[in-house]
């Protein structure tokens, strides 16, 4: 998810005529949780991208495409004026297929050429000359399509790893490991390399998000403790009270619950749809992690 950083606006406009997120092709599914294509209008666009457990792909039609490393925290990106992007947002521990381990790029947002090589070249003149960005973004998905059958599945210990982290019935990283038949260091290096993150960060980076999927759902708080509206969602979602999940957003995202969520729970402040992206995420909502 990514919003208006509204320090910017003054300097920068909202600069936004469309933005539609969808699902993958079948074929990704398992991988990819949402692509996407953003148009900006007259203006720069301000946006703040937000962790979410994986890294992602941002395909400027005509531009160079860049990696955004997964995230501990947010990131200020200024999208010029009459661009098109088309992007690609990862399951965690799914990464495309890349020279080195996700630690390396926690945080970093590099040029997709310096770790794909010239084969982005092919993949930028695709995307450019494609009729228009819809096709663009098939000739992406096709590219990683083809690259997923190339090296095989993921890694099914981190896959399952990523299941039982989800927000929904709260474990601690030590019954993962033990659940993986794992001890905990050796979890730590394998979620480090396969994720970016240590098992602890992406725990709650997956609960921030299981929020938003639930605020943006417009799911109704089950009531629990009797909060209700963003209280309830927030203990939903596994934080003690809302006061934590304040706490929580201001690290992950700078900003308050109702700064991100414009003092709606059923859109962000952008007024992005992003129903793509948390559907998704919902999935496992209601199950218990460690019987499936």
């Amino acid at each position: 998810m990514s919003v208006l950083d509204e320090r910017l606006v003054g300097r920068f406009g909202t600069g936004v005529t469309a933005y539609v997120e969808r699902p993958p092709v079948p074929g990704l599914s398992a991988v990819v949780r949402t692509v996407w294509i953003q148009r900006t209008g007259d203006v720069p666009y301000a946006q703040r991208h937000l962790p979410a457990g994986g890294v992602e792909i941002h395909f400027p039609v005509g531009g160079r495409p860049q990696l955004l490393g997964p995230l501990t925290g947010p990131q200020i990106e200024v999208i010029p004026a009459h661009t098109t992007v088309v992007g690609v947002r990862f399951r965690p521990g799914a990464a495309p297929p890349l020279p080195a381990g996700l630690d390396e790029l926690a945080d970093q947002c590099v040029g997709l050429a310096d770790v794909w090589g010239r084969v982005v070249d092919r993949l930028v003149e695709a995307v450019a000359v494609a009729p228009t960005p819809e096709a663009g973004l098939a000739a992406l998905q096709a590219h990683l399509l083809r690259e997923y059958r190339r090296v095989g599945g993921l890694d099914p210990l981190i896959r399952e790893a990523v299941r039982v982290l989800m927000p929904w019935e709260p474990v601690g990283v030590d019954a993962v490991a033990a659940h993986l038949a794992l001890s905990a260091s050796q979890l730590r290096r394998r979620c480090l390399h396969t994720v970016g993150t240590s098992p602890k960060v992406l725990q709650r980076t997956l609960r921030f998000q299981g929020f938003l999927a639930l605020a943006q759902s417009g799911a109704v708080a089950t009531g629990r403790r009797g909060a209700d509206g963003t209280a309830g969602l927030a203990v939903d979602a596994g934080y003690a009270d809302q006061a934590h999940l304040s706490r929580e957003c201001l690290r992950l995202t700078g900003v308050t619950p109702r700064q991100l969520l414009g003092g709606d729970l059923d859109r962000c402040a952008c007024g992005h749809d992003h129903s793509a992206s948390y559907t998704p995420f919902l999935e496992g909502r209601g199950r218990s992690p460690l019987r499936g």
